[in-house]
């Protein structure tokens, strides 16, 4: 019987459908950050190490950072091609890159960077990543396919940040791991922005850090600060059991160009 060899960097398919486009007629930048962890998954998923096989060992991933960065934004029905690979491991921390190509154009159209860890279910704390199967994560790392994009960097707050808004956590930003999903953070963060702003701007880049994790009942709290006339940084907190205490959960900065 042939063996076949599973490459180091997984491609992936996928439409950029009506339903996930935007009013001018792009895909919006969550449906995108959809896109891109549904390939992480089925990459690692193919490669002995994904959520399927570590929620039975009681384990599961979770995304702490992510940056994604485009030279345009994919079009209504247009075909895209999600490459993602394993930059790099360490004991409690992997990287992950991932390229996004129109490929009726032949064109790359950005990048995304992104931090993950492996958690225990049971503790909520950090497991050994390079323990799974006997480290063989280690062997799927591909060293050479370049991400020419900056890696996700600290998101600072300038003094003039406020409170937006107030609203609670819902049945549908809950995930399959009981918490707020990351893609829902995205979300809310854009809602933030007039719509008048995407008419006139295009968002360039979105970095997001995920600081802690947030659950149903509990209520978010966004606030923005406006760093220049392209940048927008915001700092989301949970509040619970009706007490005024926040917890920070997530920083994002918005990069409009």
């Amino acid at each position: 019987m042939e063996t076949v060899l599973i490459p180091k960097v997984g491609s992936y398919e996928v439409t950029a459908e009506s339903f996930h486009c935007d009013f001018k007629h792009e895909l919006q930048m969550s449906y995108l950050g959809n896109y891109m962890l549904n390939a992480a998954d089925r990459h690692s998923t193919e490669r002995g190490f994904g959520m399927r096989y570590l929620q039975s060992a009681n384990k599961t991933w979770v995304l702490s950072r992510l940056c994604v960065e485009m030279t345009r934004m994919p079009k209504q029905y247009s075909t895209l091609n999600i490459q993602t690979w394993v930059e790099s491991a360490m004991r409690y921390f992997t990287n992950r890159d991932f390229l996004v190509r129109d490929i009726q154009n032949d064109e790359v159209l950005g990048y995304g960077k992104s931090i993950w860890a492996l958690i225990d279910l049971s503790t909520r704390q950090p497991v050994d990543i390079l323990a799974i199967n006997d480290g063989d994560l280690s062997n799927w790392i591909e060293r050479d396919k370049p991400c020419p994009i900056e890696k996700p960097g600290r998101v600072k707050m300038d003094d003039d940040v406020q409170l937006i808004c107030s609203q609670p956590v819902v049945y549908s930003d809950i995930d399959v791991n009981g918490h707020v999903n990351s893609i829902k953070y995205i979300e809310h963060a854009l809602d933030l922005m007039p719509l008048d702003h995407f008419k006139e701007n295009r968002l360039k880049r979105f970095d997001i850090a995920y600081v802690a994790e947030s659950y149903y009942g509990d209520e978010l709290n966004y606030y923005m600060s406006k760093r220049s006339d392209k940048e927008r940084a915001i700092r989301i907190t949970r509040s619970c059991d009706g007490t005024k205490e926040e917890t920070e959960v997530v920083r994002c900065l918005l990069t409009f160009e």
